[in-house]
Formats: C-alpha cells, structure tokens, sequence
C-alpha cells in the first residue's frame, strides 16, 4: 500500500506517511456538484481517553464540512487504531496533524486549508496552525483550562469556536472568556443543554458548523 497516495476521488479510508509511521485516515467528500476550493484537516479526542477519528462528534464535522462543500481528512493521531507510534502529550500529535496537512497542500495546492477539532483535537490544531496558511479554524469543546494554550495564539485567519453551556468536562466560561480575549475573536457560538460530547444535539452541531463558517466559503470547484 502507497504511504503517498493521491488524493482520492471517492470517500473512505486512507493510509498515510506520518513522522511516527502510518497514519491511519478516512476522506470525506461533498458532491461532485458541492465541492469547493477548500479541503480541511480534523483532529479527534484526547487518545488516551479514548479519543479517535471515529468519535461521533469528528464525524459530524466531517459532515458539516462536506455539507459546505469542503472535503476533509479526518485521522488517528499516533498510537490510536491502526495509527503507528505512541501517545505524545500533544508534542508528537501537532506533528501528526502537519504531516496530514501538508499532505493535503501538496495534492490540492490551489484550495484554501482549513483545520477542524474537538477538545484535545482543536488544541492540537491551533497548534499547529502556527506553521501553516489557514483560511479557516473549527474549534469544536477546545479544552481551554485542561491543556496549556500559552505560546498557543489565536489563529489570524476567520475562526469558529462552539461550546456547550452545560460542558461536563471543560469549564464553558474559560472557554468564554478565553474566547473573548483573543485578539482575533472567534465567531463564539454557545450551545444551551449541550454537554462536551453534544449527546442529543449533534444535528444542531452540525447545523452551528454550517451556519459558522458559511461567510468563509471558498468558490465552488467548477467555477472559472
């Protein structure tokens, strides 16, 4: 099996070459008729939580994203399913999530990157948004008081942040006030009764993703 492949024209899993060895992936694309000039890259759980790209609310962003037209890899950090190497306390992982995204830029250099995540994922992306040209951030439950955001600056590029007010594992008003003093604000979309794991509130997840980053769409794949 190629470490290198191609980007693929269908959606599904996805082998490949990370710093730690294999990374395991799966593709999400929108319709042919959907598909914007934009592909994006999701980070998943805390992995020694249980985290992994199969997390119900990864794949919701990974559906939000194709519904937007934006086609997206979703993976398993080093260590996690059939991902090589071992946890890293977020050193190794940011490393992980670069190797998939420059991937991405080598196969679609053309359309705008954007990266995803939820809690540990999201603090994963924002760091490694720092080495990379973002046109768009999704920072779904970031775990803003569990994981050290200092060195960790807000992305420059338009950003989402949607939090649950009835969060059972992340304080919801750090994540607020985190939130607001950014020099770069997010976007800030609180989700009332929604707990980290938005159980029962995963359609209106998705719903929030849409309607966050519609503003930021790039243009349609078949336009001049």
């Amino acid at each position: 099996m190629s470490t290198a492949p191609t980007f693929p024209t269908v959606s599904g899993p996805l082998s490949l070459a990370g710093p730690a060895g294999v990374i395991e992936a799966a593709v999400e694309l929108p319709k042919p008729e959907d598909m914007r000039r934009g592909v994006a890259v999701i980070g998943h759980p805390h992995p020694p939580d249980g985290g992994t790209m199969n997390n119900k609310v990864v794949t919701t962003i990974a559906r939000a994203l194709a519904e937007s037209g934006i086609a997206s890899v979703r993976f398993n950090f080093r260590g996690v399913g059939h991902s090589e190497g071992v946890y890293d306390q977020g050193r190794g992982e940011t490393l992980d999530f670069l190797a998939v995204a420059q991937w991405l830029q080598a196969q679609r250099p053309n359309d705008a990157l954007w990266l995803a995540g939820f809690s540990f994922g999201s603090w994963v992306a924002l760091r490694a948004a720092r080495q990379l040209h973002v046109q768009q951030m999704v920072c779904i439950a970031p775990p803003v008081g569990f994981r050290d955001f200092t060195g960790v600056p807000p992305p420059t590029c338009p950003w989402l942040v949607v939090q649950g007010e009835q969060d059972d594992v992340v304080d919801p008003q750090k994540v607020f006030d985190w939130a607001a003093a950014a020099e770069n604000p997010p976007t800030l979309v609180r989700m009332a009764e929604a707990g980290h794991f938005f159980h029962a509130r995963l359609v209106d997840l998705r719903g929030a993703i849409r309607n966050g980053v519609r503003k930021n769409l790039p243009p349609l794949q078949h336009q001049a």
